[in-house]
């Protein structure tokens, strides 16, 4: 995130110097002209760029965390072998393969795995380890929704930065207008800042929700091939003795 702003400020540097100002690009993209009602840079267009960039990082470790769950599906971390029947006592040292795999944040399969054999261990049940397996990804999707609050925060935060910026530029335009002598270039300086604040807060939003979505898909899509994973190759293969399944009921 701290890389993303960075990189968004040197941009506003480059355009600042690249778009002369007072001109029609300048004046839309940066709110740099002489009729502007903030003292350059700190302008409301430079300010949604600043947002855009926060969200934009923040979408970047969430799809750089959704990759490294991602290769856990394909390090074979249970037998994939269309032939191959777990016993209780085959287990244990899966359970021990995947123990140091995930913690609190990330690893979503190794995590699945090792609470579904924990739950066969002691229960010798099938259907408890379904049930233990459903529940702990409810709770997973839950969690992943809970870390896009921010971003879906800063989705709202920048139309109404641009709307902020509208209402003052109209106002400031109101001001201008005396009856007895009308500055016409104050007025539509501030008309401008009122339209294209809202103009380019609009669209930054809508980029940033855009990849919002397709991040936060990726993840979700992700956990959901985890817990197909562990369906088709821990509880579909694991036989449980009937007399094991009677003494434990």
């Amino acid at each position: 995130m701290v890389g993303a702003v960075g990189a968004t400020l040197l941009i506003i540097a480059i355009l600042s110097f690249a778009l002369p100002a007072n001109t029609l690009a300048a004046a839309l993209l940066l709110d740099h002209h002489r009729f502007s009602v903030f003292p350059y840079p700190f302008t409301i267009q430079n300010m949604t760029y600043v947002l855009c960039a926060l969200g934009l990082g923040s979408l970047f470790n969430r799809w750089e965390a959704a990759r490294r769950e991602e290769e856990f599906l394909h390090q074979q971390l249970l037998p994939e072998d269309s032939s191959v029947v777990l016993q209780i006592g085959d287990l244990g040292p899966l359970r021990r393969k995947v123990a140091n795999l995930y913690d609190g944040e990330t690893g979503f399969l190794p995590y699945l795995i090792d609470i579904t054999i924990t739950q066969l261990q002691a229960s010798r049940s099938v259907d408890q380890a379904v049930a233990i397996l459903t529940s702990s990804l409810d709770l997973m999707t839950h969690r992943v929704d809970l870390r896009y609050q921010m971003v879906r925060y800063i989705g709202w935060l920048i139309p109404t930065v641009g709307f902020i910026g509208t209402v003052i530029g109209i106002a400031v335009a109101l001001e201008f207008i005396n009856p007895g002598k009308i500055d016409l270039g104050a007025v539509t300086g501030g008309l401008a800042v009122a339209f294209y604040t809202t103009l380019v807060a609009l669209i930054v939003s809508a980029i940033v929700m855009f990849f919002q979505h397709l991040v936060q898909k990726q993840e979700e899509a992700v956990l959901n091939e985890a817990g197909q994973y562990c369906l088709k190759n821990l509880i579909n293969r694991v036989y449980v003795p009937r007399e094991e399944v009677g003494s434990a009921a």
